[in-house]
């Protein structure tokens, strides 16, 4: 790639300023713009953008940002709940687009895009980047291979700190985030899918909002967001997979492990400790793989490198003209799968899924 891509970000609080750093790695990049309307947020990413030797226009708002900057693609990092309005209005200019997770806060506008990103005419990317975490690659790489057997049963574990504080703590809320089990939960839900290379049936689960945020008040509104769950999803094959989230749980050792079982033993992988562990059920194992990920991809973000090799990608299929390896589809089913757990929750009984019509109902 010899192309200097010009790229802008909608949304510069967290997320948006590991784009940023992830960007300054990228030799085939050029941050020109950024936007948000939060002042404290732009003055962030202005001395960020500083410190990194980025020349960026700032703006209050993405419309300006379009009309005046001009860029060949840009990246979605605002809050959950203004991804809609805000692809509306980039959609308009047919450029390309990297939007962050989740694709939107509901089903119905989920939908409405990705019908929309179907017959878009630039590359539209949806960022769940957990894929290119390089031990989860290396894991799903392998489980590929067959290496386990058949998968039979999917264990994905999160054992993670809070949700963070956020400008305006729009987090705090469903209304905003879609809940949790879509805000966070997507990434999960998505990697079952690919790890398994097929569709779920039925979704039931347990969860609640035992331990965080119970002291704060927002505007006299208690926070309404979980902080645990049990989700079971069952595939079309056959295949079982597992949910376990717990977000008071920041002193474990391990934030993500993830275990695929096939009738030739198990498979699993640990982060931060990026091992990928073979027990095959003849006990000569365990056999042990260290996944290293370059130090400046760990330095520039919160994703053990998700976000360094995502870009990477992102930029190879603006490069190409090739397809996004992570399409709205994939954005809309992980939404959907988000929302029927959360539905399940809220009524106590499982929820049926029909993904049958393999994206036909975007035509």
């Amino acid at each position: 790639m010899e192309t200097a891509h010009r790229i802008a970000i909608i949304g510069c609080g967290m997320m948006g300023r590991e784009h940023m750093r992830n960007i300054a790695l990228v030799p085939c990049a050029q941050l020109v713009a950024i936007a948000d309307p939060d002042a404290g947020s732009r003055d962030e990413a202005a001395a960020l953008a500083t410190s990194l030797g980025q020349d960026v226009q700032l703006f209050e708002q993405g419309t300006a940002l379009m009309q005046e900057a001009r860029p060949d693609a840009v990246i979605i990092a605002s809050p959950n709940h203004t991804h809609f309005d805000i692809l509306t209005e980039v959609m308009q200019y047919e450029v390309s687009v990297l939007v962050e997770k989740p694709l939107c806060t509901t089903v119905d506008l989920a939908h409405q895009i990705a019908r929309r990103a179907a017959r878009y005419p630039a590359l539209f990317w949806v960022g769940l980047e957990y894929r290119y975490m390089p031990p989860v690659t290396r894991f799903v790489e392998r489980v590929h291979t067959g290496e386990t057997g058949k998968v039979r049963m999917l264990y994905i574990r999160e054992h993670r700190f809070p949700f963070l504080p956020k400008v305006g703590d729009w987090n705090r809320f469903n209304r905003n985030t879609g809940g949790t089990l879509v805000e966070k939960c997507c990434h999960f839900f998505d990697l079952m899918r690919h790890t398994l290379q097929d569709e779920p049936i039925r979704i039931f689960a347990s969860g609640g909002q035992d331990v965080n945020h119970l002291d704060e008040r927002y505007n006299g509104e208690v926070p309404d967001i979980l902080d645990n769950a049990f989700v079971t999803v069952d595939f079309a094959s056959g295949a079982r997979a597992v949910l376990d989230l717990c977000m008071f749980a920041e002193g474990a050792e391990q934030q993500e492990e993830i275990y695929a079982l096939g009738a030739d033993g198990r498979l699993e992988v640990a982060i931060p400790a990026a091992e990928v562990t073979w027990s095959p059920r003849d006990r000569s194992g365990p056999f042990v793989e260290r996944i290293e990920t370059p130090s400046e991809a760990l330095a520039a973000g919160d994703h053990h490198g998700a976000t360094y090799f995502q870009l990477r990608h992102f930029l190879e299929a603006l490069e190409s003209g090739g397809k996004p390896a992570l399409s709205a589809l994939d954005g809309l089913r992980s939404v959907q799968m988000g929302a029927a757990a959360q539905q399940s929750i809220a009524s106590g009984q499982p929820v049926a899924l029909d993904f049958t019509n393999n994206g036909e109902d975007l035509a």
